[in-house]
C-alpha cells in the first residue's frame, strides 16, 4: 500500500474489491442479485419485453413479425459518504502500524455502503436522515412496486404465496424473498395444527437460513428500516434488478477544521478519515416484484 497523505487520494484497487465483496455479504439486495461495474457516468440497460410465442415457417412460408418493446433503464451512481475520526497520533505512525486502522475502517465502510444500498433501493430515503431523497426519486422498490399484499402475522407463508400469484401471472419468475426480521420471527413461530411443532423451525431463535422452500431468502433489519410498514419483499432479483459500483473509491484524511460536526480537530487531537463511494442500482421490471405490507398499527 503508498504511502497515505493528507490529501484526497484513492483506496488502493485491491482493497476496493475487497470491500464490495464484503458488500455482498452484508446487503440483501447485493446478495439476491448479480453485480455490475457501473461506469462513473452512469448506464443504460435496455429491457427487452418480447410478447407472444416463437413460430413455426413451413417452406417457403413467410416468416411472422415478432411482438416486442424495448425499454431503457438508467444506472446513476449516486455518492455515499462515511467518516470517522481518530487520535492524531496516526499521523506518526509507521506505515505497519496504519494497516491495522485503514483495515478497520474498510470493514466499517463495506458495512456502511452495504446498508446504504439496502435502504437507498428499498425505501428511496438517505440513511442518515430518513427522509425521502430526490435524487432517488422513484428508483426504489416502495415507489415503484405496487403489487403488495396485507401482512397477516399469523400465515406469513401464505402472504408469500399471495405474492408471488401476480408475479408469475406475468409470466415472470421468483429468484428470492428479502424479509424483515419480524416476518422471519413470525414464520418461525408457526406450528403445525396437529402435533404443535414448529412448521419452520429454522427460522427460530432469530436465525438466518437464506433459504425458504427452496427460494433464496435473506432477512434484514433494512427491509423495515425506520417506520416503513415494509415486511417482505418477493421477486426476480437475479434477473430483474441490477447494482454495481464505480471502482475508485476515495480516501481522505482531515487534519483541520469540523468536517463532521463533532468540534475542531486540531482542539480535540484528532484526524478524520473520509471516504466515498458512487453506487448505483436498477429495477428492471416492477412487475417481477410483489411487497408484503403491514398495516398502520
Amino acid at each position: 500500500m503508498g504511502t497515505i497523505t493528507n490529501a484526497s487520494t484513492l483506496f488502493p484497487h485491491e482493497l476496493s474489491l475487497e470491500m464490495f465483496n464484503k458488500v455482498k455479504g452484508h446487503s440483501s439486495l447485493a446478495k439476491l442479485s448479480q453485480s455490475e461495474g457501473v461506469p462513473f457516468s452512469g448506464t443504460d440497460m435496455f429491457v427487452f419485453s418480447m410478447d407472444g410465442e416463437a413460430g413455426i415457417v413451413g417452406e417457403g412460408e413467410d416468416k411472422p413479425a415478432g411482438e416486442a418493446a424495448i425499454t431503457p433503464v438508467s444506472i446513476v451512481p449516486i455518492k455515499v459518504v462515511y467518516q470517522h475520526r481518530v487520535t492524531n497520533e496516526f499521523m506518526k505512525m509507521s506505515q505497519e502500524k496504519r494497516l491495522p486502522y485503514l483495515n478497520a475502517f474498510s470493514e466499517g465502510f463495506s458495512k456502511k455502503i452495504a446498508r446504504a444500498i439496502d435502504i437507498c433501493a428499498i425505501h428511496g430515503v438517505n440513511p442518515k436522515t430518513n427522509e425521502e431523497s430526490t435524487k432517488i426519486g422513484n428508483n426504489c422498490f416502495d415507489k415503484a412496486v405496487t403489487t403488495t399484499v396485507t401482512y397477516n402475522a399469523s400465515t406469513p407463508d401464505d402472504n408469500i404465496d399471495s405474492a408471488v400469484s401476480p408475479i408469475q401471472a406475468a409470466e415472470n419468475d421468483v429468484t428470492g424473498i428479502l424479509m424483515a426480521p419480524s416476518f422471519g420471527s413470525a414464520l418461525g413461530q408457526m406450528k403445525m395444527a396437529d402435533s404443535h411443532a414448529p412448521m419452520y423451525p429454522e427460522f427460530r431463535y432469530g436465525a438466518n437460513p437464506g433459504n425458504f422452500g427452496g427460494i433464496k431468502a435473506d432477512i434484514n433489519g433494512t427491509v423495515s428500516f425506520g417506520s416503513s410498514l415494509d415486511r417482505a419483499i418477493v421477486g426476480d432479483f437475479a434477473n430483474a434488478f441490477r447494482w454495481g459500483f464505480a471502482e475508485d473509491v476515495t480516501f481522505e484524511i482531515i487534519e483541520f477544521g469540523d468536517p463532521d460536526g463533532q468540534g475542531d480537530l486540531k482542539r480535540k487531537n484528532q484526524v478524520c478519515f473520509r471516504s466515498e463511494a458512487f453506487i448505483g442500482w436498477a429495477i428492471l421490471d416492477a412487475t417481477s416484484f410483489s411487497r408484503i405490507v403491514a398495516t398502520n398499527p
